[in-house]
């Protein structure tokens, strides 16, 4: 048989809420973080990477996001997750067309679209090729 006891005078210790910083204060500035050539190179193979798809979504409120889906490392057992990109670097990068947005997918919030790196256009060489003379034999 089950027996149970009366506890309603036990008093409970309530956790105290926490007081959220203001996100100025959290955050440095973005004037205070300059984008270093590395991060964008960094962010850029990222982009390449065909094993990491890699979106952009435009909230509602004109708020844009990039992310790319992180695979599972083996080693380490991290990812399996969507992770952010540095949005002032990818808005650089797609200003300077080295990357380029796909087909929208509207929602009635945000609209995502797929981010890849723009085709390169094969350069003409600086020099025209000559074609060497060719002799006739008689």
């Amino acid at each position: 048989m089950l027996a149970t006891v009366d506890r309603s005078t036990t008093l409970v210790d309530l956790p105290t809420v926490r007081r959220r910083r203001a996100r100025a204060a959290a955050a440095p500035s973005p004037a205070a973080v300059p984008a270093s050539p590395g991060t964008t190179a960094d962010v850029l193979r990222i982009i390449a990477d065909p094993r990491t798809p890699t979106y952009v979504t435009v909230f509602a409120n004109g708020r844009r996001r990039y992310s790319y889906w992180r695979p599972i490392d083996p080693a380490t057992g991290a990812g399996g997750c969507y992770a952010a990109l540095p949005t002032a670097e990818c808005d650089e990068l797609q200003s300077s067309g080295r990357i380029t947005l796909g087909d929208p997918v509207v929602d009635p919030n945000r609209t995502t679209y797929r981010v890849r790196t723009a085709a390169r256009v094969p350069q003409a060489p600086a020099r025209p090729a000559v074609a060497p003379e060719r002799r006739r034999v008689a």
